[in-house]
């Protein structure tokens, strides 16, 4: 019986009498003289097969590079093989740690499990943030609620999103990214759990509990920025945002597409439970699983940490936390240029988003004339694409590095791509004369913002590693005041107009004077915080 393994660098061998080695790769040990060649074998196959000779062992054997190793005549239960990284040369681990993981070790690998949690997170989040969206209308028609009320309403959870970035930045810097999203996500869950309650109770009650779902929402992503940060070197950094931003939109498919199903089955107040539910089964495998950093997780390799760690070691301090407990330095943050271009960037980001989530189902209902079902649907097929066209994004955008191109260029290529592509196509959503015309265009629009998850959002992690998640805080608190003068304005613009055209025009062109400023003060060099402009 033979057990077979894939080895690199050296390993340890305890009471073993035979080891046969198969490939074309050379030994580079003092044990050389204890291994012969089979006799037995032809001229041109001796090279390629050795055999430990009977009776003899050796303490250890170095390879180089990756090996197949057949270990004949020991039951697999008794198998025991563990490598010795000290007995490797000094160029044979440069050489190992530099080397990319094929994309089978990546796609297996402890930070790919952490970034796929952080993805179900994300997914949650926007699927217990979009609910309102399609439960808005019934509520709306039940309670004689106007447009402009309607959007007040929707913008209740703006207001609790506006308090806790900053604070919650601030937390995550000081205790990591697994704590602090651990309590967003059961504060959340919790809140969009009593929402029916809370609706049944009062208007105040529901304003309250939605607001309270924005509060806890606030530290999603400066959690997901964290924990990338500390979980994945720059050369795989924007994959693992593309993968995590991937649920973050598949959450609002998931919330617009299955929210009118669960209603006609649970009444208005379904989804709310079922989504506040999930979030709770979420939170215990969140607990179990994972650690703020990849010295803590107690299952990862020790190839995977020295390969994060290595890939790391340029951007010094990345991986520190600032555990100082102080006040965060904001003047000198606001002091340079690109603070600016991120915070200005990530607010068109909000304006957008939340425009187009919280008034496309209605926009399909009364401009197209579409039943609420068919406008979830309408309004849901471009966040599919966006969770598509994000991954599509990130590998591009890791590549593009990995070829040479330097970091800042590569942030601004995506940034325009993320930006100059959904003001076009927001204008050609204006012309739209059909709901699947209309889709398409949104489709588009949505599809090409998610390349700007790879420019300002991952370009946080770049300009200060050690302040990321209270800067992050900051761009929130500006993009949701954005973000609730967008979903206010547009019912009130509606009422005075009596079209939504005007208004997608004027975020078109936000979108290309924003895409504008980026391009001119954006960098993806580290930033000195510690002298002002």
């Amino acid at each position: 019986m033979c057990c077979s393994l894939s080895i690199q660098s050296s390993i340890d061998f305890r009471n073993r009498s035979s080891l046969k080695i198969h490939g074309d790769r050379a030994i580079l040990d003092s044990n050389l003289p204890t291994l012969r060649r089979i006799p037995s074998l032809p001229e041109r196959d001796r090279r390629r097969k050795l055999l430990l000779c009977s009776g003899r062992s050796v303490g250890s054997l170095r390879f180089t590079g990756n090996t197949a190793v057949h270990l004949c005549g020991i039951p697999r239960h008794r198998l025991r093989v563990s490598c010795s990284d000290a007995r490797r040369s000094p160029e044979e681990t440069a050489a190992e740690m530099t080397a990319q993981p094929n994309f089978s070790e990546f796609i297996t690998s402890e930070r790919v499990k952490v970034v796929a949690m952080l993805a179900l997170a994300l997914a949650l989040c926007n699927a217990d943030r979009v609910v309102m969206s399609v439960a808005i209308v019934p509520l709306s028609l039940s309670r004689g609620w106007s447009k402009s009320f309607s959007g007040i309403v929707q913008s209740s959870f703006l207001w609790g999103y506006l308090i806790s970035p900053i604070a919650g930045g601030t937390l995550v810097d000081r205790y990591g990214g697994k704590v602090v999203m651990a309590w967003g996500v059961a504060l959340w869950s919790l809140a969009t759990f009593l929402t029916p309650w809370a609706a049944d109770s009062s208007l105040w009650a529901l304003l309250a509990a939605r607001a309270m779902v924005g509060v806890a929402e606030g530290v999603a992503l400066p959690c997901m920025n964290n924990m990338v940060a500390r979980w994945f070197p720059s050369t795989e950094r924007s994959r693992a945002v593309g993968i995590a931003m991937a649920g973050f939109q598949l959450g609002n498919v998931v919330g617009l597409m299955l929210s009118p199903i669960l209603m006609s089955q649970g009444g208005i107040y379904g989804p709310f439970v079922i989504f506040g539910l999930s979030g709770f089964l979420w939170l215990l495998v969140w607990l179990s699983a994972t650690s703020s950093a990849p010295d803590r997780h107690p299952q990862i390799t020790k190839s995977e940490l020295e390969y994060i760690k290595q890939k790391q070691q340029p951007s010094t301090g990345e991986n520190k936390r600032n555990t100082t407990g102080g006040i965060p330095p904001f003047g000198r943050l606001l002091s340079k240029m690109p603070t600016w271009a991120v915070i200005v960037a990530n607010s068109m980001h909000s304006w957008g988003f939340f425009v187009i989530l919280s008034w496309m189902p209605i926009y399909f209902n009364s401009v197209y004339h579409v039943n609420l079902k068919q406008a979830a649907w309408f309004s849901a097929v471009p966040w599919s694409m966006m969770a598509f066209t994000g991954y599509i994004a990130g590998f591009w955008s890791d590549l593009l590095i990995r070829r040479g191109t330097s970091i800042t260029l590569t942030r601004k290529i995506m940034q325009s791509i993320g930006f100059i592509g959904p003001g076009i196509s927001l204008i050609g959503l204006t012309t739209a004369k059909q709901p699947l015309v209309a889709s398409a265009w949104l489709s588009l629009a949505v599809g090409l913002k998610s390349f700007s998850h790879l420019g300002f959002l991952i370009n946080l992690q770049e300009i200060a590693p050690e302040y990321s998640g209270v800067l992050h805080g900051m761009c929130l608190t500006a993009g949701t005041l954005a973000a609730i003068v967008g979903t206010v304005g547009t019912g009130f613009f509606v009422e005075l107009l009596g079209s939504f055209q005007g208004f997608i025009l004027l975020t078109a062109i936000l979108y290309l004077l924003s895409a504008l400023f980026y391009n001119i003060y954006a960098t993806g060099e580290r930033v000195d915080f510690d002298t002002t402009a």
